[in-house]
């Protein structure tokens, strides 16, 4: 009998190092819990390996806590998934400290059990191969594992935080400017509405934690430090805006009483929050009351030391446009903060978002085999807005604004030496990963290994069992190594890899197809992939494989779709079409995540946009609007493409889309109400009857709010199916004088 949880928890650790692999985060802190999330697993990995192929009765004891490690593991996916740049930094961080924590605990676990069978019953032990000293040497790495002092620990302390702690989270979270801190206000307060929709206590606590931090470096930084507007004069505290902490240009009042600058606390506002930064009261109008006190106190004490503000920022703009226009000589920043803006100890801002721990491998798409129009389309499924360009999962489009970046995180010699030798001795060593491209592979591993050939001689001619056992390597040879990709794909191992999809083994056929999945990474592979005829034998996965397999041949379908060549070729297969739409109705969660991102990069060429409306995709997508299923955003997008066709347009309104869209466009995400706006200005302008539809359902307030506080895109759809309205109301007016 397989051991199954280890089997789902080994499944779940390769996706997520399969997502590490492609995705782009920036942000140092939270790029550092990564590569010690995937050391962790990495330790690991083989000694769970072993276990699958000793095929003994699973323990209990085993069992449970591999199921309990796959299911943090899984979070740290979902997490990887959700990310944004606009997320806030304190929140990113706490929460993928904490998984961290998660996965130590419940790896060091595993370690110990394992140690344990393989003492208690060498004979019989359900880890029979595995060396006790290799495993009791991973327990203790694993147990003495201790990263530097985070910000969960630093959160554990005593509330109010001493000012030593304080400056140690803006030091670690690179909140340098005022406008960083802002901007952080602004996005962890928008997390905390989002807990709310959780209903988790844990959760909605850790929140309050945040903001409480939040506040207290706010009122931090308005003690501590000081903006110089001339040389010797400092600004005085109370004539900062207590959310900005800048110079108080245009002060005015909130309802709940507290005074902020202008331009700060409606940059609050605008983003639909609805109580007071400093206070914490809702607050029940958002009229901003000029503050003519404040003002006055401000303009005499600014004659007082003969300071003068250029005219455009009189009344207007911010601290930091007031800046620029006087020139670094008259605005001088200075701080009593223990460290130094200025001094060499400190990290810039710049380097805390692109220096890391990791080695780099970007794969670009180039622009001729992804054309601007599609690109763009792939730019609405994949970005809150036009000036971010960053890989949002491994389940969005990775179009040309996508690179892929293996992880390669620093180990200790012992442990290096730990995995060589229990790594059986034909495994390629990892090599600095160097950039790849389908015109420029290094020549030095173009060139077939002994050991490679064996194995795809064992794919063509061995046994079954030798087929399995070569799937299953070439599958974890390919995780994250970018030259073995490029190797085993040049040495003839796809054809054979596409036969076992048709095996009727169940671990054969997911070996092969993820094998297929880590492959298809590769821009030199792709189309090879897709030339072997790959679509046939991945729709037959997707109709006959368990959900692992349905999954991850989904998600190779996705990664072969990015190229517009393989688009039309995979297109032109209905069934693979069909095949898809079956998965986002009737999949796992995963699965219907993968669908819907191999669908959407399908429904960029626009002859497949009417076979996919056909396909009855549309039924499934309008119910995934509902956000407790926590699709919306994928769903919405790919309606946006489908609303394209005549037919994509009925089927949103047949399937009773309108009401869904309608509360889209009030209360989701901000991608999501953008591709919302999208398609409801679609079914208006071409049907003056799905018009009306959209009136009834009471359009018009989330999209004057969206007109005002959305993306700019946001903002321009929004206008139109506004202005849309009006000439309608005018045209019915004229129609009836006359």
């Amino acid at each position: 009998m397989d051991p199954v949880p280890v089997r789902c928890l080994l499944n779940s650790i390769s996706r997520y190092l399969h997502l590490v692999a492609c995705q782009t985060i920036r942000y140092k802190p939270i790029q550092t819990c990564i590569g010690n999330v995937v050391h962790l697993l990495k330790l690991l990995k083989p000694f769970l390996d072993d276990v699958v192929d000793c095929k003994v009765p699973p323990d209990d004891c085993l069992n449970s806590a591999c199921e309990d490690l796959d299911s943090v593991v899984n979070q740290a996916r979902e997490f990887l998934e959700d990310w944004s740049p606009k997320m806030s930094k304190l929140f990113g961080v706490f929460h993928s400290e904490l998984l961290l924590e998660k996965v130590q605990t419940c790896s060091l676990e595993i370690s110990r059990i394992l140690v344990q069978l393989s003492q208690s019953s060498p004979v019989t032990s359900s880890v029979q191969g595995v060396e006790v000293n290799l495993l009791q040497r991973c327990m203790q790495e694993i147990e003495c594992f201790k990263q530097e002092r985070t910000l969960s620990e630093h959160m554990k302390d005593t509330v109010p935080l001493d000012t030593d702690d304080l400056d140690s989270i803006i030091h670690m979270m690179g909140l340098i400017s005022n406008q960083d801190l802002l901007k952080e206000s602004i996005a962890v307060e928008k997390a905390r509405i989002r807990s709310q929709t959780s209903k988790s206590k844990e959760k909605m606590e850790q929140m309050d934690q945040l903001i409480d931090l939040v506040s207290c470096i706010r009122e931090h930084m308005l003690k501590t430090e000081f903006l110089e507007v001339a040389k010797g004069v400092s600004i005085p505290p109370y004539f900062r805006c207590p959310l900005s902490t800048e110079l108080m240009l245009d002060p005015v009042i909130v309802a709940s009483g507290q005074t902020f600058d202008r331009t700060s606390i409606k940059k609050w506002l605008d983003n639909g929050l609805d109580v007071c930064p400093r206070t914490r009261q809702v607050l029940t109008h958002q009229e901003l009351i000029p503050n003519y006190t404040v003002k006055a106190m401000i303009a005499s004490w600014l004659e007082e030391n003969s300071i003068k503000l250029p005219a455009n920022c009189d009344g207007g703009g911010d601290a930091s446009s007031m800046a620029n226009n006087m020139g670094s000589n008259d605005f001088n920043r200075t701080e009593s903060f223990r460290f130094s803006l200025r001094s060499s100890s400190f990290t810039s801002r710049s380097s805390l978002e692109t220096g890391n721990g990791f080695e780099k491998v970007k794969i670009n798409v180039p622009a001729s085999l992804c054309g601007e129009s599609q690109c763009k389309d792939l730019e609405n499924f994949e970005l809150s807005s036009s000036g971010q360009s960053y890989t949002h999962s491994r389940s969005e489009s990775v179009c040309s604004v996508v690179s892929s970046v293996d992880y390669v995180p620093s180990v200790t010699n012992e442990t290096q030496s730990i995995q060589e030798n229990h790594q059986s001795c034909s495994e390629m060593s990892p090599k600095k990963q160097n950039s790849e491209s389908s015109s420029n592979v290094n020549h030095e591993y173009s060139e077939c290994s002994s050991h490679t050939m064996k194995l795809v001689q064992d794919l063509k001619d061995g046994s079954s069992k030798e087929k399995t056992a070569a799937a299953a390597e070439i599958r974890q040879l390919t995780i994250n190594n970018v030259e073995n990709r490029v190797q085993i794909g040049r040495c003839g191992a796809i054809t054979p890899l596409l036969s076992l999809l048709y095996s009727e083994e169940e671990l054969t056929q997911e070996h092969a197809v993820t094998a297929l999945l880590n492959l298809s990474i590769s821009e030199v592979n792709k189309a090879m992939i897709a030339e072997a005829g790959a679509t046939e034998p991945l729709v037959h996965v997707l109709n006959t494989g368990n959900d692992r397999a349905k999954e991850n041949s989904a998600a190779t379908l996705f990664s072969l779709s990015v190229l517009q060549v393989n688009r039309e070729r995979i297109g032109q297969s209905n069934a693979a079409i069909q095949a898809l739409v079956n998965l986002l109705g009737k999949g796992t969660f995963r699965g219907k995540k993968d669908a819907a991102s191999a669908l959407f990069n399908l429904s960029i060429t626009h002859e497949n946009k009417a076979r996919i409306v056909q396909a009855k995709a549309v039924k499934y997508l309008v119910e995934l609007l509902d956000p407790e299923l926590e699709m919306v955003d994928k769903a919405v997008a790919l309606l946006a493409n489908l609303s394209a066709v005549g037919e994509g347009r009925q089927a949103i309104v047949r399937e009773g889309g309108i009401p869904l869209l309608v509360e889209t466009v009030d209360s989701g995400s901000q991608r999501g109400k953008e591709n919302a706006a999208s398609v409801l200005l679609q079914l208006c302008l071409n049907s003056p009857k799905f018009c009306t539809l959209v009136l009834q359902e009471g359009a018009i307030p989330p999209l004057v709010a969206l007109s005002q506080s959305g993306t700019q895109r946001a903002k321009e759809k929004a206008q139109q199916l506004l202005s849309h309205f009006r000439n309608q109301r005018d045209a019915r007016m004229k129609k009836g004088r006359s």
